[in-house]
This record gives C-alpha cells, structure tokens and sequence, in this order.
C-alpha cells in the first residue's frame, strides 16, 4: 500500500515525500507542476503528472496505484493573489478538493492530510492561538482553507471518510541535505526573501509596517521548519491508520519572532549587511500570530526539532546560496 502526496513537488510536499522515503513507506506524487518543481520530485518515487481537478487523471491512478492514504497540498496559496483573483482559489482549491474526495470516496480511499492555514483565524482574539478560537479569516485564501476543513468535516459525517487538518503557521527552512528548499515564484515568504540580498537577487527588502503594537512594532509571526511540517504530515497519517478520529491541528513552534529580529537574524547568520526601507502596513495583517502546539504535541506526538530560529534561517541559506535560481539551471 502507498501513500499518495498531491502537491509533492511543491516546497512543503516534497519533504514530505522526502521523509516518507526516509521513514520506508512507499510514496507516490501527482503534481501539475504550474508552482511545483519536477527537480524537486524525489527519484524513488513514483510521479505522474496531472491535475487534482482532472477527475478522468485521479481515476486512472487510483486504479493503477493501491494507495492507503492520501496528504493534500494541491492548493493556491497567496493571499495576495487569492484577493485580485479569488474565482482561482475557489477552483482550484475548493473544486480540486471536491474532486479529489469524489474519487477517493469512488475508489475505497478514506485516510486524508490535508494542509489548511493559520489564515483561517483572522486577527486572533487571544494569543497562544488555539484549534477551537473563532475561525473569521481576512481573505479569499483563508477563505477557501476553512470551506475545505468543512467540506471535510460533512464529508466524514456522510462516508466512511477520516481526515486531519493541519493549520501551519510560517513555513520555513529547508532540507538538511541541501537538495531541495523553498522556490516561489512570485516569492512571498519573509525569510527567503530576505536571503535574496545576500544573494544579489536584490538590493535591500521591505518591512511593512514599523507602528504596529508590538516590541519593536513590527509584525510578529511563528516560524516552524519546513521538515517539522513534514514529520506532521507523517504523524498525523499515522494517526488515522491507527483509527484515530477526525480533527484539527495547529503547526507552531509556539514562539514569535518580529519582522526585524527575522532581519537581524539573517545579518548573523549570513554575515552581510541586509538594508531595510520602512514602508505603510499592507491591509489584512494581524499584528501578532503565534500558535499553540500544545494539542499537537498531545494526540499526535510531534515534537519539533528545528526550534532555534538562527538554525532555520542557516537550513534556507544552505539550500539558497547553492541554488540561487532555484530548480532552474544557473
């Protein structure tokens, strides 16, 4: 039996696939590789290349491929964007989902990871953020997140369907090999961003808003590595296999870190002056965001390893400096 991780050449899921390999299961990828990185896509798993809205494609595999349980990336995922085109979001998000539970429910396939979002709370009421606050997202992304945790949730009520969803918090980092990291393209993430100066990719970075309530009045977020999500992922399967019940988790280090501690962060680990310019705050982001870990660590047992942030940001410059034009060819 395989797992089969949609999304996996993406940045979060192909180190899934990379620990899933590592942990000996047997892994299949289906990416349609419009943000994903066939350079990414591990050599010891199966790929193929393919749409999760193409009900006609996951037909096909699902009857090539015997496959236990399903982690789900397949997703749309800046917010900026989601804001000027949110009719993408809802399709490929939403009706991608539809379609893959269709045909998961079709072929006997009930065990499902899926990424959903810190974006689904909104401006948190009280801090640590916990899995049971109230859910009122600021936009279209976070939107759809929340819509698919619900499409989950009546789902599971009306087929033999178990699911968990997991709500990162600020994915960063990459893998300790150095064989795959994180390329967007637009970049959207802080940290990588701020690599690109010490990468000549740029001349100094922005910080969006300097008045906000908070120590040095920037925003302060939760940074968890990349290969801690994973890990997540893999637990959380676990979980299901085992017969746990469906449920919601947060992904946090429990930890925030403001935007110019980030930035000095990077100044030490990189030793290269990284130049700031101050600019008006963009709508839409919360002061402060910082998840409690505390319901993961419980039921699910994960324990992330990467808590140091001066260790995170030393992972993504690795894998940066190596391949400063990321999957493509130098």
């Amino acid at each position: 039996m395989a797992v089969l991780v949609l999304g996996g050449a993406g940045y979060i899921g192909s180190h899934t696939v990379y620990e899933l390999l590592n942990q000996e299961y047997d892994v299949v990828v289906a990416d349609n590789l419009q943000t994903g990185h066939q350079g990414a896509v591990h050599k010891d798993a199966r790929f193929y290349q393919g749409d999760v809205r193409d009900t006609e494609f996951l037909d096909q595999l699902f009857q090539k491929e015997s496959i236990e349980g399903v982690i789900h990336f397949a997703a749309s995922s800046l917010v900026g964007e989601s804001m000027t085109n949110p009719i993408k979001y809802y399709n490929n998000n939403l009706y991608g989902t539809m379609v893959l539970l269709n045909m998961m429910i079709r072929h006997g396939i009930n065990k499902i990871v899926f990424s959903s979002s810190a974006a689904v709370y909104g401006e948190p009421n009280s801090l640590p953020i916990r899995e049971e606050d109230p859910k009122e997202p600021l936009n279209t992304y976070g939107e759809t997140k929340l819509a698919m945790e619900n499409m989950m949730k009546w789902t599971s009520k009306a087929h033999d369907l178990q699911y968990v969803a997991l709500r990162y918090f600020n994915a960063c980092g990459a893998h300790s090999s150095g064989y795959i990291g994180e390329d967007h393209s637009p970049e959207s993430h802080l940290i990588p961003i701020i690599l690109q100066v010490p990468n000549n990719k740029r001349d100094k970075i922005s910080i969006f808003g300097t008045d906000y309530d908070t120590k040095d009045g920037t925003c302060i977020r939760d940074y968890v590595h990349v290969t801690d999500l994973a890990q997540a992922h893999i637990l959380a399967l676990q979980y299901l296999i085992h017969g746990g019940k469906s449920d919601s988790f947060n992904l946090g280090n429990g930890v925030g870190f403001s935007v110019a501690e980030i930035v000095e962060h990077a100044r030490k680990v990189t030793g290269y002056d990284i130049p700031v310019e101050k600019e008006h705050r963009r709508a839409g982001d919360p002061a402060v965001l910082i998840a409690s870990k505390t319901k993961a660590e419980t039921i699910l047992g994960w324990k992330p390893a990467y808590g140091d942030i001066d260790t995170i940001i030393a992972s993504a410059w690795k894998w940066h400096k190596a391949h400063p034009n990321g999957f493509k060819e130098v």
